[in-house]
């Protein structure tokens, strides 16, 4: 057999096992393999949550005990963390809330439940805690979403700081 004919072989079998890894790693041909992420399990945001795990500690420290009561507020209401909650607010909360946090926010005609003001007295007079575990655990009613948990979206600090910014709001006379 000739030089020229041995290349042409291992050319063709080059090329041919070529096309074949090819027709197989671009899904020309599939194959459903455990490994393939779109077989797995899997979870929307917001979509029942895992709860936490007994006796666990988050990594940026324990935000509040349960069974405890509310939590004090550790972050000073300075201009930094107002400012830095006015932001949290802006991006997180005022689509519902509202810029002006009076419940009047861009979706919130196409809400379920209204949004509450914040502004109001009766939301003014709660205790800080209260404020942040409602941030962070949400509002559900009889099975019924209210105001999702935003514990996922925002740190620990991030929660105190939005606080501090409702805090700092002036309250509206109570009607």
């Amino acid at each position: 057999m000739s030089f020229f004919k041995r290349l042409m072989i291992v050319a063709v079998v080059t090329i041919l096992l070529l096309g074949l890894s090819m027709v197989f790693s671009y899904d020309i041909i599939k194959f459903d393999y455990v490994t393939f992420l779109e077989v797995q399990p899997s979870f929307d945001n917001m979509e029942k949550p895992l709860p936490v795990a007994a006796r666990s500690v988050p990594i940026e420290g324990a935000a509040y005990i349960p069974g405890q009561g509310v939590p004090d507020n550790p972050i000073e209401a300075d201009a930094f963390s107002v400012d830095r909650g006015n932001l949290l607010f802006s991006v997180h909360c005022a689509q519902c809330h509202g810029p002006e946090a009076d419940g009047a926010g861009a979706i919130a005609g196409s809400l379920l439940f209204a949004p509450r003001d914040l502004t109001s007295q009766n939301v003014q007079d709660l205790p800080d805690g209260s404020i942040f575990l409602t941030i962070s655990q949400g509002i559900v009613i009889e099975g019924v979403i209210r105001m999702p948990a935003l514990n996922e979206n925002l740190s620990v600090r991030d929660r105190w700081d939005v606080v501090n910014y409702i805090k700092s709001l002036e309250p509206k006379p109570a009607q």
